[in-house]
């Protein structure tokens, strides 16, 4: 139909100018009839001539292609009536809805996105023209990833009123498997060794998942360069892959594939020049330069000294240098002489630093982050330090840059930065199940965030059954423009220590705390603090560990009780940290070395602790998808100075202690350790003795051990772990910064260096034998499983799967654990 019309245009207008004349007449009226949509006085704009024009049969034939080419019309005829024209037209139809079935491998936006570019969209008129060309264009993607009986066709279904609705069907059918690869004319390299390198494969055997065993176009043309690449790396300047050949079976189920390539040999580099503008670093880019004369040619080599050379003048404002390499190749004695062109282009200078997408969060917060400074020239490094801080912020869950040139202005750009926050503040809620603590419950308010200014406010109320505590925190991480950071702190805890796996003791606490903190470079901070804590400990059961500690401090008057304790503390602290964001790092470490003590004479009870805490996030993956993270907690408490001649110890309520989340996953809270242990005299019942006694004792060495269940934790720790960071499953990548998924081995103990098992060597052998805890420092506990931590709507949560891997028959066990908190 449409050729037809076109071909009726042409014979009008090939009528020819001697007929002109004779046909020539005066038009009195235009009538345009069959419209519907398209108002008149939009179609009459379209016609080239007025009434009271003249006109012929060619002017008449321009009018029509004007009218087609509106894009309003599929059919336009054209009467005369004496001296009236009369249009009759059809108007194109207007597509009400556009529907897919039956795709899988292209997402309905995407499909959308391709329609609209075409102008196939709802509410525009349809042109059929078109809809050919889409198919066949859509098949031809389903041909590139090896579906060669993908079929696609058009409904086009007629409603009221001029409407369509249009609905693709795609039959997409599965991939042709590749049946052989051949690599035809290597020498150098056998088959196995280059198809080892390459994505596609064949004959992959059944449990490999993994393998891509089906063809894709744009996989081979990867694949090619893949292996253009493995000979350039190795030397061969001149290999090249002459020609490929893809054959179908019959069916178009399978495919062969042929490579013929052409190695060549290797050369070695005979000279390395620079030649253009270095910008004034002509020494340092010199010596930065990693190709050395007379080496093998290695193609990496060479576009990592590109890419060295680019960095580097980006980092003094020339943003946008041009570094190529250009080979003089000799191919009588295979060498090559490699001349680096560079030329700097102008410095870069920044007009303005931008925000966007911190909804919450206010300006300044970011501003200060930034090590880019506007009005100075642009540097790369500069601005990938500013992302790398504001990445790091605990608000932030995406940080993107962009640089865009300043219209008119060849040397200024506007750097934009797009963030994306998370959840700054939490209400969290904890809920554990162990073997003996049975269900466990906590609650806390953290705001990382607190009304937009960075500053972290914490409320935190928690209740179990073996502690109810109380505190407040409040941090200004800027408290000056420098990054002196003031924090401070209230709090009251009171710990009954038998619920929580303890041996028997009752501890009220409370006290305050101040602290500093100030930066010495970008990565590492100096902290320091005071503080003041009061201690009350009552119904305190006295076993062998302790011993010494109550005899120095128990209150005469109350058996079981020990005096209150006020004691003043010190605290300096060193910090470094380079993860490459504030939650869920993937790349970096961080390492922090702590110590406190309490001050000489102004504290009851003096006694010192340093903690060490490092992590490293070793990526696996370029997208950093898969990752090893490592870590290493040690600690180490004593006394110092003495009481009455007798040397000072750590109170055993600042005991370290193990097991729980944040240590040993798969043992219950405070299990791991050493037990308490008790010491009886053995008694004999007999005539009462003259001090007035009923029974009589036998010696020191017939004294029994009895050993508790319970732990009492230890002035040394030592506890690591391993974990593989893996994609969640059935989760799009988009998720990867809210959703996390590991494996993990945890392996730890605790220790009590001050328990000597020289004091009981004058007991029996079997009861000696029940002190095996202590005499194997040496011992560790472990355990492994899965750990998915979810940041959700609700909150936090974490959960753990957890089983031990080297335990003691007495040993709580916890194989799972869950907690969930409220993010506001």
């Amino acid at each position: 139909m449409i050729i037809k019309k076109i071909a009726f245009a042409l014979l009008l207008g090939a009528l020819g100018t001697t007929a002109q004349a004779a046909e020539e007449f005066q038009v009195e009226d235009i009538e345009v009839k069959g419209l519907q949509r398209v108002a008149l006085g939009a179609a009459l704009t379209h016609i080239p001539f007025n009434v009271g024009d003249k006109l012929n049969q060619f002017r008449i034939s321009q009018s029509i292609k004007a009218l087609y080419k509106s894009g309003h019309f599929n059919d336009i005829r054209v009467y005369r009536d004496g001296n009236r024209i009369i249009y009759r037209v059809r108007e194109r139809e207007t597509i009400s809805e556009i529907t897919f079935e039956g795709n899988s491998d292209l997402k309905d936006e995407q499909l959308t996105e391709s329609l609209d570019g075409s102008n196939i969209r709802v509410g525009e008129t349809l042109d059929r023209t078109v809809i050919s060309g889409i198919e066949m264009g859509l098949e031809d993607f389903y041909h590139s990833v090896g579906k060669y009986n993908a079929d696609v066709t058009t409904t086009i279904t007629h409603l009221p009123r001029n409407r369509v609705n249009l609905e693709f069907k795609f039959t997409e059918g599965d991939a042709a498997a590749i049946k052989q690869i051949n690599i035809i004319g290597n020498e150098v390299f056998t088959d196995a060794q280059v198809l080892d390198k390459i994505e596609l494969t064949f004959d992959s055997p059944w449990w490999d998942f993994m393998s891509q065993d089906r063809y894709q176009k744009q996989t081979l043309q990867g694949d090619m360069e893949t292996i253009n690449s493995y000979y350039l790396d190795r030397g061969y300047l001149r290999f090249k892959v002459d020609s490929t050949q893809v054959s179908m079976t019959p069916d178009k189920q399978s495919v062969y594939i042929a490579l013929n390539v052409t190695e060549g040999e290797t050369y070695t580099i005979s000279e390395v020049d620079f030649i253009g503008d270095m910008a004034g670093f002509d020494k340092t880019i010199r010596a930065i330069n990693p190709l050395q004369v007379d080496s093998l040619y290695n193609g990496a080599e060479v576009t990592y000294t590109e890419e060295v050379i680019s960095k580097f003048l980006g980092r003094f404002g020339y943003a946008y240098p041009k570094v190529t390499t250009i080979p003089d190749i000799n191919d009588d004695d295979h060498t090559v002489k490699l001349s680096i062109s560079i030329d700097p282009g102008k410095r870069i200078y920044v007009n303005k630093v931008n925000f966007s997408g911190n909804n919450v969060t206010a300006d300044r917060v970011l501003r200060r982050e930034m090590r880019q400074m506007e009005g100075a020239w642009l540097s790369n490094s500069l601005v990938e330090h500013s992302k790398a801080r504001l990445s790091r912020l605990p608000y932030m869950e995406t940080v993107e840059f962009e640089t865009k040139q300043i219209s008119g202005e060849e040397d200024l750009v506007d750097v934009d930065f797009t963030v994306k926050e998370q959840a700054s503040g939490s209400f969290t809620a904890g809920v554990g199940y162990g073997d003996s603590t049975n269900l466990s419950l906590n609650a806390g308010i953290q705001q990382n965030n607190f009304l937009g200014t960075g500053n972290r406010l914490g409320f935190s109320i928690n209740t179990n059954t073996y502690s109810k505590s109380a505190s407040v925190s409040y941090t200004d991480p800027y408290f000056t423009v420098d990054g002196v950071s003031l924090g401070g702190q209230i709090f009251y805890q009171a710990f009954d220590a038998g619920s929580a796996n303890l041996e028997d003791y009752n501890n009220k606490t409370y006290g305050v705390g101040l602290n500093w903190g100030f930066p010495i470079n970008e990565y590492i901070r100096l902290g320091f603090g005071v503080g003041f804590k009061h201690n009350e400990i009552t119904s305190l059961e006295t076993y062998e560990q302790i011993q010494t500690f109550y005899d120095l401090h128990s209150d005469p008057n109350n058996p079981g009780t020990l005096t209150p304790f006020r004691n003043y503390d010190v605290s300096a602290s060193i910090s470094r940290s380079t993860l490459n964001r504030g939650t869920f790092p993937t790349a970096g470490s961080q390492q922090s070395l702590s110590f406190k003590m309490t001050t000489p004479n102004t504290s009851d009870v003096q006694y010192f602790k340093i903690n060490l805490d490092t992590k490293f996030y070793f990526p696996l993956t370029r997208n950093q998808r898969w990752t090893v993270l490592t870590r290493l907690q040690l600690g180490y408490g004593n006394g110092y100075g003495d009481v009455n001649g007798n040397d000072q110890l750590l109170p055993f309520w600042e005991n370290f202690r193990a097991g729980g989340s944040d240590t040993l996953r798969g043992f219950e809270n405070n299990t791991v350790g050493p037990r308490a242990v008790y010491r009886f005299p053995t008694q004999l019942g007999g005539t009462p003795n003259p001090t007035g006694g009923g029974a009589c004792c036998l010696g020191p060495d017939h004294d029994y051990i009895q050993v508790s269940p319970r732990s009492v934790g230890g002035n040394a720790i030592a506890v690591g772990g391993i974990e593989l960071i893996v994609p969640t499953p059935f989760l799009d990548e988009s998720y990867s910064n809210s959703v996390r998924t590991s494996f993990f081995v945890d392996v730890g103990n605790v220790w009590d260096t001050e328990f000597d098992m020289a004091d009981y060597q004058d007991l029996a052998p079997e009861e000696l034998a029940k002190l095996d805890d202590y005499s194997d420092i040496g011992r560790f506990r472990a355990s492994g499983g899965l750990s998915i931590q979810w940041l959700s709507p609700m909150g936090p949560m974490i959960f753990n799967f957890a089983k031990t891997i080297k335990e003691e028959e007495d040993d709580d066990t916890a194989f799972f654990s869950f907690n969930i908190g409220k993010t506001f």
